[in-house]
């Protein structure tokens, strides 16, 4: 059985993770007035791809061999990766980082929905009920009509549904296909779509100092994936997943700290909401794998996790 020590590590590795990945955005959503969406692609890619690249040769699995079914999933996959970067980043550069953080967190419970619809994956009224009341939640950040309503929003929205065709995808990879491969080949695709989408627009100028802080939001963004590798290592991913939303609390403060955005009563309303109800389908999933252990007696470890913790 998992001790409570690992579990504390994983929710740990975890709540990092997220810090990490919050403080990408910030940096990235500082360079809205410098540069294009397109060249931040392009930039931070490439440091990506290099610093993924070297992780790989280090770990010899730059080159492995992959069947054909791999490599359509691993199109299938590419194609929510750079769909959900573009989509984003856009809603990122236009819009309060803590709304669009927040909607991102209904991710979850369209995984969910998505693995229940797409791969016949048993899920109950309850869950069902849980991710109706979810979505709800973030009509009510997004409230389309209202005076408040940010068009950009549909963007943040359009990055979930690419996001989840990207982690159905990636639950359909053979278990041999390396991680840190998967992340290589995405940073190179994004980089590769950055670059050809940069010959659109007019190329803005980038000094020193945007290559400094594109380098730092690069490594944050590298540790972000390297903290999530870690957390489903460690303890029981039903007991650490919940502190995914710790990002939203990250990014409130980042909000009205660095960009002088203070959330109104609705969104932190249905961030609440979102959260809430991502927390109830967390709980629900550990009572159904607690069942499976003791029916045919297996590990905690040897459950497939079902949410990937990368927001």
């Amino acid at each position: 059985m998992t001790n409570i020590s690992d579990n504390l590590r994983g929710a740990a590795f975890m709540a990092a993770s997220m810090i990490a990945f919050v403080l990408n955005d910030a940096i990235v959503k500082l360079m809205a007035d410098s540069l294009s969406i397109y060249q931040v692609m392009l930039l931070r890619g490439l440091m990506m791809t290099a610093m993924l690249g070297l992780v790989a040769w280090y770990s010899k699995a730059i080159f492995p061999t992959l069947t054909k079914s791999d490599w359509h999933t691993m199109s299938l996959r590419l194609v929510g990766e750079v769909g959900g970067t573009l989509c984003y980043l856009t809603a990122l550069f236009n819009m309060p980082i803590a709304n669009a953080t927040a909607i991102l967190q209904v991710l979850p419970l369209a995984i969910t929905l998505a693995a229940a619809v797409f791969l016949r994956e048993p899920v109950g009224w309850r869950r069902y009920l849980a991710i109706l009341i979810g979505f709800m939640g973030v009509m009510i950040i997004v409230r389309p009509g209202s005076e408040g309503f940010n068009a950009f929003s549909m963007w943040a929205l359009a990055a979930v549904g690419f996001i989840v065709l990207r982690d159905l995808s990636t639950r359909r990879l053979s278990g041999h296909v390396p991680s840190i491969f998967v992340a290589l080949i995405s940073a190179a695709v994004i980089t590769i779509a950055g670059g050809l989408l940069s010959t659109t627009t007019a190329w803005k100028p980038v000094g020193s100092n945007e290559l400094q802080w594109l380098f730092i939001a690069s490594l944050f963004l590298v540790f972000g994936y390297l903290f999530a590798i870690m957390t489903m290592r460690v303890g029981e991913i039903s007991f650490v997943s919940p502190f995914r939303y710790s990002i939203l609390i990250w990014a409130i403060i980042l909000g009205i700290v660095v960009f002088d955005d203070i959330p109104d009563g609705w969104t932190i309303a249905g961030s609440a909401i979102v959260v809430l109800t991502g927390i109830y389908t967390f709980y629900r999933e550990r009572k159904i794998q607690k069942a499976i252990r003791l029916s045919y007696d297996l590990k905690p470890t040897d459950i497939k996790p079902t949410v990937n913790p990368d927001p």
